[in-house]
């Protein structure tokens, strides 16, 4: 796709154009015959002699402990697999564009590592929901919701080929000089899921067990790193790429950036999802939650995947000081939210929302000179950015 000009889209606004047009052509065919040579991990043939399929690779050699949760709690995978959960999502498309931001319930296609993988394309779910939607009128709103993220993910390719360093630079040049916060312990807890945040814990540590999270809670999870804790989106990335068994190079980079305010977004500066209320909204009655903390819905047992956290996870994970409230959290979930932990909590979504405004009023005059190892509190604050952040209150409401 292209602009009248010739250049790249850099905004999604266009895309849902597509829902109109169509694909360029319809799904391909599979191929007759897969051989030997067409295969990635295949060895070379000797002369003369063809060369079997090879098994299966072990894509995932490092995985030690966390082998059998994922062996555990991994989908399917194989493209009878893909199709199949096509149609059961098909089938329950109607509801759709209501529930698809809850992750307690299971109202998403589950698509994303198949498409990740190649065993399903989009052109093939085009033209497949496109169908389904004509024979059932009543599924069409869902689906045509369900439509508009699979041209989101394809958004995200467009951009990744006319910015093939997305996953590494800021779309937006000017924030390659914003002095992020280089505090590895804050780091270090956001990885291992012990950050007190119920739903950002909960988040990370389906990530680690089942190679997959739901999409509201990454942004949500995104959000607290780059907007709350404010760490380098980059270092967000790596941790999803290195867990995600649906890892895309487009869809990630574009999001991480989505949410850390770099990217390509209409609303960069003051979105903050604040966790507290993305739970009450999305999660009303904590079961998502409960489902992935240990300990979370006390007096209710824990269920297997709330317990198989602790036997998946580096030993050296449990081996920090007991006493440190952050090592309980990984044992038995602690959080923030009674108590005096809602008062920490409340703290720190207003100063994730301070530094949401400073980043607004983020001038490029200060892109010159030397990176400052934190943001200081009154380095962007000029009466014209003050006015104009008391213009534009009605935009600090978190999402």
């Amino acid at each position: 796709m292209r602009t009248q000009q010739g250049a790249g889209f850099k905004v999604y606004t266009p895309s849902p154009a597509l829902r109109r047009i169509g694909p360029d052509r319809p799904a391909p065919d599979a191929p007759q015959r897969i051989t030997a040579q067409a295969c990635a991990f295949a060895p070379a043939p000797a002369a003369g002699i063809p060369a079997p399929l090879p098994a299966i690779p072990d894509l995932a050699p490092d995985l030690h402990r966390g082998r059998a949760a994922l062996e555990t709690f991994a989908l399917p995978a194989g493209e009878a697999a893909a199709h199949a959960r096509f149609g059961a999502f098909l089938d329950q498309a109607a509801g759709y564009g209501d529930l698809r931001d809850r992750p307690d319930l299971e109202a998403t296609s589950g698509l994303s590592e198949h498409l990740a993988l190649g065993e399903i394309s989009p052109r093939r779910i085009w033209a497949r929901a496109r169908l389904a939607a004509e024979a059932d009128p009543a599924r069409a709103a869902g689906i045509g919701s369900f439509l508009s993220e699979v041209i989101w993910r394809e958004f995200a390719w467009h951009l990744l080929i006319e910015s093939p360093d997305l996953a590494t630079r800021c779309w937006r040049p000017e924030w390659e000089a914003f002095p992020w916060r280089e505090t590895p312990r804050d780091l270090a807890d956001w990885r291992q899921a012990r950050t007190g945040v119920a739903l950002v814990d909960a988040g990370l540590r389906e990530m680690w067990l089942s190679g997959r999270m739901h999409n509201r809670v990454r942004m949500v999870v995104a959000s607290w790193l780059t907007k709350h804790l404010l760490i380098d989106w980059r270092a967000g990335l790596a941790h999803f790429a290195d867990c995600l068994t649906d890892w895309d190079p487009a869809a990630n980079a574009m999001n991480w950036q989505w949410v850390a305010g770099c990217g390509p977004d209409a609303s960069p500066f003051f979105r903050i999802f604040n966790p507290e209320k993305q739970a009450r909204q999305f999660d009303p009655e904590g079961r998502y939650r409960a489902r992935w903390l240990e300990g979370y819905g006390l007096p209710a047992p824990d269920g297997p995947e709330a317990r198989a956290y602790r036997e998946a996870i580096p030993r050296a994970w449990l081996e920090r000081d007991p006493r440190d409230p952050a090592t309980a959290a990984v044992a038995g979930w602690q959080g923030q939210e009674t108590g005096q932990g809602a008062a920490a909590l409340a703290g720190h979504l207003a100063q994730g929302r301070a530094r949401a405004g400073r980043l607004r009023g983020f001038p490029r005059a200060a892109l010159a000179g030397p990176r400052p190892p934190v943001i200081r509190p009154t380095v962007f604050e000029t009466t014209s950015f003050r006015e104009r952040l008391r213009a534009d209150e009605r935009h600090q409401n978190e999402p």
